[in-house]
């Protein structure tokens, strides 16, 4: 693989939403030519349907599940892990079959990138009740790889909370000096092996100006940890100007105390660029921040910058480019 492109996979998400619609405009945009081997992975009847929504002339093909070395420009290449009726189909529907043909796709996915057959994989965006209908797991959180994180990034903003769906009184008690330390050693680990020779990471405190004992005893003992071994780490920040200062370039990365403290910064002022990569993996795994949006499945009027910056990200990964290719 060292000649040639990295080859950037991106599950479909589910059938009913505007996953597929996304992947295809991603595929066909000329922003990817000539930078990665795009390849999407679910039913290829679906795919087609994408197509002639989202108005593309490009052919649709099918190739056999490993068949890697077939992908190529001026078309949108799929592989198909099977097993999905498409005519029964029903946009904007809740439907555990749909949740079935997204979980076989991220398996072969995920088989594909362990080897080494893709360099990146994003995930489409998936519909909760459809995956619950599976009855195969509990909640969309099963979904992640165990022992990642979730880095959410848009322009200049780079953000990992430290935890995710749970109630905010747990998230609290999430927070303790020994998770907040194991998370700024990979988020410093992880944006040195992208390019950064020392990263500069904030870590937002949990209170109001971070000035409660939570922040004190929690987060205080981390960041010195941090600091003695070496990390360019402050902390607690006010949760209130920490973002602010980050968009400005004073620190590369923030590390957040709950789920909703950094997600709506992300969406409020970066959303329709954004992407989330699992740091932890030995590969490049991302996925979008946004959902299904049925109330828009199947009109054809669904951006596809998310789909796109994920593809892109990915590219600049897997290449060996660094994420901060991104922002310069």
């Amino acid at each position: 693989m060292a000649s040639r492109l990295p080859v950037i996979a991106a599950v479909i998400g589910d059938a009913a939403g505007i996953g597929p619609e996304v992947c295809v405009k991603a595929v066909a945009d000329s922003a990817l030519a000539g930078h990665c081997l795009p390849v999407l992975i679910g039913d290829v009847q679906v795919v087609r349907m994408a197509a002639r929504i989202a108005g593309l002339s490009l052919p649709v093909v099918a190739l056999a599940q490993h068949d890697v070395g077939q992908i190529g420009p001026g078309r949108i290449s799929v592989l198909d892990p099977g097993g999905f009726d498409a005519s029964g189909l029903r946009m904007a529907t809740v439907s555990a079959a749909n949740g079935h043909a997204v979980l076989a796709a991220m398996k072969l996915g995920a088989d594909l990138g362990r080897q080494g057959l893709i360099q990146g994989l994003v995930w489409g965006p998936v519909h909760t009740d459809s995956m619950k209908a599976t009855g195969l797991i509990v909640d969309i959180d099963d979904l992640q790889p165990a022992g990642t994180f979730m880095l959410r990034l848009s322009g200049p903003l780079r953000l990992v909370p430290l935890s995710e769906h749970v109630p905010l009184a747990k998230a609290i008690e999430l927070v303790t000096p020994q998770s907040v330390l194991a998370l700024v050693r990979l988020v410093d680990a992880t944006l040195r092996s992208w390019g950064w020779a020392a990263p500069r990471i904030a870590v937002a405190g949990v209170n109001p100006h971070a000035m409660f004992e939570d922040d004190h005893l929690r987060i205080d003992p981390a960041v010195k940890a941090a600091r003695a071994e070496g990390i360019s780490v402050d902390g607690p920040v006010a949760p209130d100007s920490v973002f602010r200062m980050a968009m400005e370039g004073r620190y590369d990365a923030v590390v957040t105390m709950f789920h909703d403290q950094g997600q709506i910064v992300i969406k409020t002022v970066g959303f329709a660029g954004a992407c989330t990569v699992y740091i932890g993996l030995p590969y490049v795994l991302l996925n979008v921040p946004h959902g299904t949006a049925f109330d828009i499945a199947g009109k054809g009027v669904a951006q596809h910058r998310s789909m796109l910056a994920a593809f892109q990200t990915a590219t600049l990964l897997a290449s060996g480019q660094g994420l901060k290719a991104v922002v310069e």
